[in-house]
Parts: structure tokens; C-alpha cells; sequence
């Protein structure tokens, strides 16, 4: 069956753009901004807006064949294109109209980026123990604190920042801060082990004042998970890319390489590596699809914005990201090997394709994190649940 054609242009892309180029991407450089316009002048940039902001309002399920394609010329790339889609979710959903078309219309219509902001030094994976505030002042909010890890910050349009009410320690939003308000300030840039070709700072808040209107509507928490639940799919979904680069890059070698006079290609416990890895790269993305469909099944419906609220993140999101990542990481550590001492050069390219994988077991939500979630919310009886 023929794919379709917004799919064709991003395999386009990573041919051109992306694959050969592993040496250059995975410096810790100037974050390739060029890349991500020529991304842009495809008219996929933030692919997933909808339709009625000018977007082109492709559902997950499409984003997990559009990150894939990416993800398997640069995982780097593929995160700092898809991450977007936490902040412009929760924007959609929860956010009033006329910030809607303020932020996500531009954001449509030329391109650009969001953030957002939640992690923190001293908080970690407990985002309830934020100490970025949040206070009213007449019409106003004012923010004051630091993030983390913001990546896209730098090169943002707009941030969506999590923080605690001044007022009510208890109570939590969401709010958007254009990314070139006077109160806001990019620090450091985090120097990763992996996607180097993506950017992570920290973000520092100091009597940031925005309009009142620009808090998103509920609990700015509860708004997050909803917002993770696609991205942690989509986060999924690099491993699986990742993981199809380096099912081929094993067989360009294994033609080459010869052992006991004969090429490894032929050698059967090769043979049997690579087909315990065809079978995970097949799982993973029935898996990806899965969740994924699942996700656009709840976009759909009339109250799907209510509906997120009460599911929080979605199981299918933690449990897919969780087994893509271990089994992707199984891939990568047992791919390395076959290159022996090659593989631990920079030389080839699977060394830079296991770095990249380890994060997907580590980024908004690091494994123990949500396999704690799970238990609580998915296994513990709801009788017995705190």
C-alpha cells in the first residue's frame, strides 16, 4: 500500500538531511537550527496542530510513523521536533481561545517551537515539591523560580511553565510565558551523552509577569500527565527507530566482516541475534501503534479534553515507553558487541546509537519512577489505593 505522502517527505528528509551525518550531529555544538527550517519548509513542522489553527492535524497514531522515520536518521532530531507536542496539547485542550490562536496559530503557521517547563533541581521525578511559584498580581501573574531540563527553551516561542500557587501551596498551573518576556533567562546548556543534536537548559524565572489569561484551565499537574502521555509515546517510538538503524547497520557490517573465513552474515548465532531483534523492532511498533491509537481514540471524543483529566496519563503511555526502552536498550548493548573493539570508538556509529537509546528509560519518568506509577494507580485494588 502506498504511503502516504506527508510520510514520503520526511523519509525524504532523513535521507537528505540526516543520515550519513552522525559525526555532525552528535557534537555538542550550536543546536542546528538550518536543519530544523529546512524541517520546517516541508509545511510538517508541529505536524499534530489542528486544522482549524492552520495545522495540519495528524493524529498520533501518524506521529508514531512520521518520529520513526526521523528517529532512525537522528534520535536528537526526531525528540526536539516531536517534544513540542507536550506543551501545544495542553495549550489545545486547556487553554482559552484567544491564547489558542495567539500562540498555537503562529506556531502553525510559521513554524517554531515550546516548551515546557516542569523538572527541577531539588524536586526530580516529584513534581508535586516544585518550588516555582506562581502569584497573582491585579490582571497579572508573576513567576519566580528555575527549571532543569527545558529542552527547546532557547529556541522557543513559548513556554507552558508548571508551578505552585504562592497562595495555596496545594493548588498547581500551567502557565504559557512568551519565551521573550524581560522576567525570563536561559542558562546553562545541559552537555547530554546523547541527542546532542537537541538542546536542554536551564530556565530561570524572576518576576516574570504575564497576563492572568494565559493560565491554562484545572490543576496544572494533572495538565502535565495529560501532555506526557504523547510525548512518552512518541518518546517510545525514537527507540524503535533507534532500534531499525541498528538492525541495519549490523547487516551492512555482518557483510563485510568475516569470521573463521566466512561472513558474519552467514554465521548463525549472528542469525539468531538478529532475528530475536526483528522480533522486538516488530513488537515495539506494534506496541507504539497501539498506544497510540488508544490515544487518538480518547482525542475524539467531544469531551476529550475531560476525559484526559480523569485518566491522567495513560497506562498504555507508561507501559510503552517502559518496554521500548529496555527492550531497545537490549538491542543496543547486545548490537555493540558484535563490533568489538570497533564499537567502542567514534569510528562507528553504533556507539553514538547506544547513547542515544539510553535515554528513553530516563526522560519524564525514569523506569523505577513509573513502574511505581503503575503499581499504584493500575495494580493496587482501588479500594486500598491512598
Amino acid at each position: 500500500m502506498r504511503e502516504p505522502d506527508h510520510l514520503r517527505t520526511v523519509q525524504r528528509f532523513v535521507r537528505r538531511e540526516l543520515t550519513g551525518r552522525e559525526k555532525e550531529l552528535d557534537v555538542p555544538a550550536d543546536v542546528p537550527r538550518p536543519l530544523y527550517e529546512r524541517f520546517a519548509a516541508t509545511g510538517l513542522m508541529n505536524w499534530w496542530l489542528p486544522e482549524e489553527l492552520g495545522g495540519r492535524g495528524l493524529g498520533l497514531e501518524e506521529s508514531v510513523r512520521i518520529v520513526s522515520a526521523l528517529a532512525y536518521g537522528d534520535a536528537g532530531v526526531a525528540f526536539s521536533l516531536f517534544l513540542p507536542i507536550l506543551g501545544t496539547s495542553m495549550v489545545d485542550r486547556y487553554g482559552g481561545d484567544e491564547l489558542r490562536a495567539g500562540v498555537l496559530g503562529p506556531l502553525a503557521a510559521e513554524g517554531g517551537f515550546c516548551a515546557a517547563l516542569a523538572s527541577e533541581h531539588e524536586a526530580g521525578s516529584e513534581l508535586a515539591r516544585t518550588a516555582t511559584t506562581v502569584r497573582a498580581d491585579g490582571d497579572s501573574l508573576v513567576l519566580d523560580g528555575t527549571k532543569a531540563f527545558a529542552t527547546n527553551a532557547d529556541h522557543a516561542r513559548f513556554l507552558v511553565v508548571i508551578a505552585r500557587s504562592a497562595d495555596d501551596p496545594d493548588a498547581y498551573l500551567a502557565v504559557v510565558v512568551p519565551r521573550d518576556n524581560p522576567g525570563v533567562k536561559v542558562g546553562k546548556r545541559w552537555d547530554v551523552i546523547g541527542l546532542r543534536s537537541s538542546a536542554a537548559h536551564e530556565v530561570t524565572l524572576s518576576d516574570c509577569r504575564v497576563p492572568a489569561a494565559n493560565a491554562l484551565r484545572g490543576n496544572g499537574l494533572r495538565l502535565l500527565e495529560t501532555g506526557l502521555s504523547a510525548s512518552r509515546i512518541l518518546i517510545a517510538t525514537t527507540a524503535l527507530g533507534i532500534a531499525r538503524r541498528i538492525r541495519d547497520l549490523c547487516m551492512d557490517y555482518a557483510r563485510t566482516k568475516t569470521v573463521k573465513g566466512a561472513p558474519l552474515a552467514s554465521n548463525a548465532v549472528f542469525a539468531g541475534r538478529l532475528g530475536q531483534f526483528e522480533t522486538l523492532i516488530d513488537v515495539m511498533a506494534n506496541q507504539c501503534l497501539a498506544a497510540a491509537r488508544e490515544y487518538d481514540a480518547v482525542a475524539a471524543r467531544p469531551d476529550a479534553a475531560e476525559e484526559f483529566l480523569r485518566q491522567g496519563t495513560l497506562k498504555s503511555a507508561m507501559t510503552t515507553k517502559m518496554f521500548c526502552g529496555q527492550s531497545g536498550w537490549r538491542i543496543a548493548s547486545e548490537a555493540s558487541e558484535m563490533f568489538g573493539g570497533l564499537g567502542y570508538t567514534h569510528e562507528a556509529a553504533i556507539g553514538k546509537l547506544v547513547r542515544d537509546m539510553r535515554y528513553v528509560s530516563l526522560f519524564e519518568g525514569g523506569d523505577d519512577v513509573l513502574r511505581e506509577l503503575v503499581y499504584h494507580r493500575h495494580v493496587v485494588p482501588v479500594s486500598k489505593r491512598s
